[in-house]
C-alpha cells in the first residue's frame, strides 16, 4: 500500500469535490469505519464542503465514534502565479 508524504495510506484520503454532500458523507463514514483514519482534502471553493462533511460526520452520523484529529491549512502556487488555498482535515475513529 503506497502512502503519501504525510504517511497516510492513499485509500484513506478523500478529495472533496462537487459530488453531493451526503454522498461524500456516506463514503467518508464507510472509510472511517473500516480504516479508523480518514483525510479529507479540498482546494479553494470546495473547502467549505470539506468542513460540512467533517461536521456532519462528527456531530450527526458518528457522534460518539469520531473526532477531528488535526486540521492543516496551506496554499499552493498556481501556474499563473496566484495562490490556491488548501485544507486537510484528519479524522479518527474513537
Amino acid at each position: 500500500m503506497s502512502k503519501t508524504s504525510a504517511g497516510i495510506p492513499r485509500d484513506q484520503i478523500m478529495v472533496v469535490g462537487r459530488a453531493p454532500v451526503m454522498t461524500m458523507v456516506i463514503e467518508a463514514m464507510s472509510t472511517l469505519g473500516d480504516k479508523g483514519l480518514l483525510s479529507l482534502r479540498a482546494r479553494e471553493d470546495n473547502i467549505p464542503r470539506a468542513v460540512v462533511v467533517a461536521n456532519i460526520l462528527t456531530e450527526k452520523m458518528m457522534r460518539q465514534n469520531s473526532r477531528v484529529y488535526k486540521i492543516l491549512l496551506d496554499g499552493d502556487m498556481k501556474p499563473d502565479g496566484s495562490m490556491a488555498s488548501t485544507i486537510e482535515i484528519i479524522m479518527t475513529k474513537v
